[in-house]
């Protein structure tokens, strides 16, 4: 497979994620690996750690991963290695395989509870299962047996995990290039996978929502409504305008750290003098 240079003009990093559970909110990082794409040139920087999460292990997880309590008992918990991570990542793009819905919104839940607001609003996030699902929706091995032309050995390890989804990545920027997409209502998009960030961003994520867990709906009109509750498809700005108890509700609720940034952030453009 050709070896293609990504166009970036920020950092780029992969990462993974293996959890206790998959529960965004109320489950735990347990090993995280993290590859570095420098905008430089300079080569690939890798990180990878297993963390001990203070919490049970589901069954379920442990029979897709393979980690258990015994392999993360002297290991470092996220509040001590928060900091590395962070570093590591700086003011990268983010990218991963189904990392929109689950690994970014787990590692922000992770960084809110040690006190680190880990803020997406100047990140693109591309999601390689995103670009994989509407051009050949299939799995992560399928995806490297079709795009790298190879089987996928020791899956659900983090790293080996993130290495291939790299892999597929650039296999996927050399299949697709120049090649357009019918979508499900019959529209031509003149090829929309390219070697260009804000392109992958805009395609991989879904425009409809703004977080992962779908508590804020887009509609067409570009407004942002409530997507649960008693609001429910009422104006979030309009809603916080006239029940500022709400706001607070929300913040002290069990709702996720991007719910409660993004309705922070809202809050603060409501008050600011006009």
């Amino acid at each position: 497979m050709e070896n293609i240079r990504l166009n970036l003009d920020r950092d780029l990093v992969f990462f993974d994620v293996e959890t206790t559970g998959l529960n965004v909110i109320r489950d735990r990082i347990i090993q995280i690996a993290l590859i570095k794409i420098h905008k430089n040139g300079q080569p690939d920087t890798e990180f990878m750690s297993l963390i001990n999460p203070g919490i049970p292990i589901s069954e379920e997880s442990m029979m897709i991963h393979g980690i258990t309590p015994k392999d993360l008992a002297n290991k470092p918990t996220f509040v001590q290695i928060a900091q590395k991570i962070w570093d590591f990542i700086g003011n990268s793009d983010l990218a991963g395989y189904n990392s929109n819905r689950f690994d970014v919104p787990m590692l922000m839940e992770e960084f809110a509870r040690v006190g680190m607001e880990f803020d997406l609003s100047k990140r693109r996030l591309i999601d390689v299962q995103r670009i994989f699902y509407k051009m050949e929706p299939r799995t992560l091995k399928a995806a490297y047996r079709l795009y790298c032309g190879k089987e996928l050995e020791d899956a659900h390890n983090a790293l080996a995990d993130v290495r291939a989804t790299l892999d597929v990545f650039k296999g996927q920027l050399h299949a697709y290039e120049n090649k357009d997409l019918l979508d499900e209502d019959g529209n031509i998009i003149p090829a929309p996978i390219k070697n260009d960030m804000q392109a992958l961003h805009t395609f991989t994520n879904d425009l409809n929502f703004l977080d992962a867990t779908q508590k804020l709906r887009v509609q067409p009109d570009g407004k942002v409504v409530f997507n649960f509750g008693k609001y429910n498809g009422q104006s979030v700005k309009e809603v916080l305008a006239k029940d500022k108890n709400y706001y607070f509700w929300i913040q002290e609720k069990e709702f996720s750290s991007q719910v409660k940034q993004i309705i922070k952030q809202m809050m603060k453009e409501i008050e600011k003098p006009s």
